[in-house]
């Protein structure tokens, strides 16, 4: 019985490019108590695995949260999969704006403590408790109200290529660093106020909704879906569009196109900019923007350290990468002194 991924990411492009087959981008979420998530975890490897699923998905006791592919023509089969767990019927689906057949390249599925590292402890308040959910129509009116406040949920990384007019964007590395920023920065508008938020598909804004009630806030609503969906809705309703730029994304597309504006800088000269790359020295791996000629004359690295390290022999590389100290720099996103334009 297999319940974990075996081909590397390299063998299952290749199958993608031999089948010749479309996949869909999609993404879920749902707060829902698990008994055994270990247990149900299994369940759906086996089940997603047959449908040729591929994606990374967060399984815990508070729910699951899901960022996946699918062949087009195994949609309908993985709907039929969702609805038939009871918690998961006529779940909404975020359908990725832009298509990419290996947006995903193996299929894991981690039993995790949370579905969001959100650093709360759920027992002291009633995560039911949410904002009110807005459609696109419905935003997009609120947003132009005087008294309302409009904070972005997303990391820095995420709302540098792109976010609502007007909206507040907490320069933060991660979910949990934004919510005692956010309540301390409008600690005096608890009510008198509209609160509302907006992150990638909403997930963020479900928690962040019953905690910012819980911590006094009267008046709180939150983007339903998120920017996946507000855009789906934008171009099915002919409703106005008001993000900007690009919605970062989970996977190897790293963002989707929203509107033309381009509203960030390549790190490295200056240049107006919204693509984002990791560094090519593997012990680095710093995500940060960087335009096309710098990616040449860099050679997709983020320093002239990092680009000589790529030149020296594989070995090399692996012992420099090896001890915490180096672990610890892996990863970070756009967080560097090398990078000159950082925003």
């Amino acid at each position: 019985m297999q319940l974990y991924n075996k081909l590397s990411a390299k063998e299952r492009a290749t199958l993608i490019d031999e089948a010749g087959k479309d996949r869909m981008t999609i993404s879920f979420y749902q707060y829902h108590k698990i008994d055994n998530p270990t247990l149900f975890r299994n369940k759906l490897f086996l089940e997603w695995n047959a449908l040729d699923v591929l994606g990374r998905t967060y399984v815990s006791y508070e729910g699951i949260n899901a960022q996946i592919s699918v062949p087009a023509e195994n949609f309908l089969d993985l709907k039929a999969q969702l609805d038939s767990i009871s918690f998961l019927e006529g779940i909404r689906l975020n359908v990725a704006v832009e298509h990419d057949n290996k947006s995903f390249l193996k299929l894991k599925i981690k039993v995790r403590d949370k579905i969001v590292a959100d650093g709360l402890k759920d027992e002291t308040f009633d995560v039911t408790d949410k904002g009110v959910h807005l459609s696109a129509k419905e935003f997009n009116k609120m947003l132009e109200n005087p008294d309302t406040i409009c904070v972005d949920m997303r990391n820095h990384y995420e709302s540098e290529i792109g976010h609502f007019k007007g909206a507040i964007t907490p320069d933060v590395d991660t979910f949990r660093d934004s919510l005692d920023i956010i309540e301390e920065d409008l600690k005096d508008n608890k009510e008198d106020k509209n609160l509302l938020m907006y992150c990638t598909g909403g997930i963020r804004c479900e928690k962040a909704s019953a905690y910012y009630k819980h911590k006094g806030f009267k008046n709180v609503f939150q983007l339903e879906g998120g920017i996946i969906e507000y855009t789906r809705q934008v171009k099915e309703e002919g409703i106005e569009n008001k993000f900007l730029g690009k919605n970062f994304v989970f996977d190897h597309r790293r963002a989707e196109r929203i509107s033309d504006d381009v509203i960030s800088k390549c790190h490295q000269c200056g240049k107006p900019c919204d693509t984002h790359t990791n560094c090519a020295n593997e012990g680095c791996h710093l995500l940060f923007i960087q335009c096309d000629e710098c990616a040449e004359k860099m050679e997709n690295t983020c320093s002239d350290e990092c680009k000589e390290i790529i030149h020296l022999p594989y070995e090399e590389q692996k012992e420099l990468r090896k001890g915490k100290h180096a672990s610890n720099k892996i990863f970070k996103k756009g967080r560097s002194e090398k990078l000159k334009f950082k925003l």
